[in-house]
């Protein structure tokens, strides 16, 4: 939706954009005042510095008083500016106080310009170039409606008008001024129009991404409150189900019933293993609280190889550290998943007695942790999606594994949540290797 020169915004965002260009406009207003008073105080000082050159020019006296009132009415507007800046920022609500000071300081800057254009000299058609630099200057930096727009070039006209009544311009002379203020006015007109529309164009855009990104969050918190609700109810039914062919072994039976109940409790620990995935994804989506704790890393992934060692034979994996001790912190049990989850598929993905190698180092300030099998490797292809939940990259393991396609994007979510980083290098027939980066911790 594009805003153009007569077009306002629609009704549901017209308050919004108020509160919005209202602050807008105050930062600005802050930012000119202060510039213009210490523009003024520079040009004081130089009457201090050079006052022989300077009290001899033409109209020094009125440019002396102006010059005072100039520093007095610009500190005035930057203090009441500094309030109603920190007020807007406490509520980040447009008043009717707020916008009336806005309009005042615009008309007070172009009032400035066009009595400096007078003083200069006593025809201001042969001198406006302040005029026009207060137009420009407001135009640029405050946005107004339109109807306020209007306003402020009938009080600019109507003063432009009493100064050249007050400073007995003759009536060809008038009109011809008259003339230069209204193609000066229609220019600010233009340029006001214009940047009220380029900044309500970038307030919408600003509207749309947000109202996009809250429908994205919405539906994520939706997907994970699904996830969630749906893994934990098929736990309990998948429960009973193991527990009756547990039962069941208890009886004297035959052999193929011992199969039959081998391949239920085969496929209950498929079916509890992807519930405990679906569970851990909605998990690391939902959960703002992430408490680690500093960890010795050599220690720590020296208990999980233990572990797959003696509970599961795997003889073959090896720890090789380069640094000791190494510090990180941590979530145990978040990251022992990361960690299971690794060696798993490099255990899934290998012959039998295929070597998995695991490297602690350091680089700079972060630990390099590394998982690498010599095993089937993974397609080209495939490496770019490799971390993406459900991804199709996921295959069957060399004795039948079934793949959730959750594994690895639950151990980016956890590693990303160790403020860390997770990259891949594979080829074909070779094997994979996975490196974590985490920061490290002093000692």
């Amino acid at each position: 939706m594009d805003i153009h020169f007569f077009k306002n915004l629609p009704g549901k965002y017209k308050v919004a954009w108020r509160d919005y260009y209202t602050g807008q406009n105050l930062s600005s207003v802050r930012v000119a005042s202060f510039i213009f008073l210490i523009l003024n105080v520079i040009i004081r000082i130089l009457y201090q510095v050079f006052p022989l050159r300077l009290t001899r020019a033409e109209n020094f006296p009125e440019f002396n008083a102006t010059n005072w009132i100039f520093i007095g009415s610009s500190a005035v507007y930057y203090m009441i500016s500094n309030f109603l800046v920190e007020d807007y920022q406490k509520n980040k609500k447009a008043t009717a106080i707020m916008t009336f000071f806005i309009f005042t300081f615009s008309l007070y800057i172009i009032s400035c310009g066009m009595y400096s254009s007078f003083i200069a000299t006593a025809n201001p058609r042969n001198s406006l170039i302040f005029y026009l630099i207060a137009l420009s200057v407001v135009s640029i930096l405050c946005v107004f409606e339109y109807y306020e727009t209007i306003i402020l070039i009938i009080a600019a006209e109507l003063l432009f008008t009493t100064l050249l009544i007050f400073s007995h311009t003759d009536p060809t002379e008038m009109l011809y001024n008259q003339l230069v203020s209204v193609v000066l006015l229609g220019g600010f007109y233009l340029i006001s129009r214009y940047f009220f529309s380029s900044k309500a164009n970038y307030f919408l855009q600003l509207i749309e991404i947000k109202e996009k990104n809250l429908k994205i969050e919405r539906a994520s918190d939706f997907k994970s409150q699904l996830l969630g609700t749906v893994a934990h109810d098929l736990r309990n039914p998948i429960a009973a189900v193991e527990s009756i062919a547990m039962i069941m072994e208890l009886d004297d039976i035959d052999a193929e019933t011992q199969d039959n109940l081998g391949l239920i409790k085969a496929s209950c620990l498929n079916a509890r293993t992807i519930i405990e995935d679906l569970l851990e994804t909605a998990r690391n989506e939902n959960t703002l609280e992430f408490v680690t704790q500093k960890t010795e890393l050599n220690q720590f992934i020296m208990d999980i190889v233990n572990v797959w060692k003696i509970q599961k034979d795997a003889k073959n994996i090896e720890l090789i550290s380069a640094v000791s001790p190494a510090y990180g912190q941590i979530n145990h049990p978040k990251f022992q998943r990361v960690m299971d989850n690794l060696i798993g598929n490099a255990l899934k993905f290998s012959k039998q007695k295929s070597k998995v190698e695991l490297f602690l180092s350091k680089k700079g300030a972060n630990i390099i942790i590394e998982v690498k099998d010599r095993g089937i490797g993974i397609a080209k292809d495939k490496l770019p999606i490799i971390f993406d939940p459900f991804t199709k990259a996921g295959r069957t393991g060399l004795k039948g594994e079934q793949s959730t396609g959750l594994g690895l994007s639950i151990v980016k979510q956890i590693v990303e949540k160790h403020k860390g980083k997770i990259t891949v290098e594979s080829e074909e027939g070779k094997g994979s290797l996975f490196r974590i980066s985490l920061p490290g911790v002093s000692d």
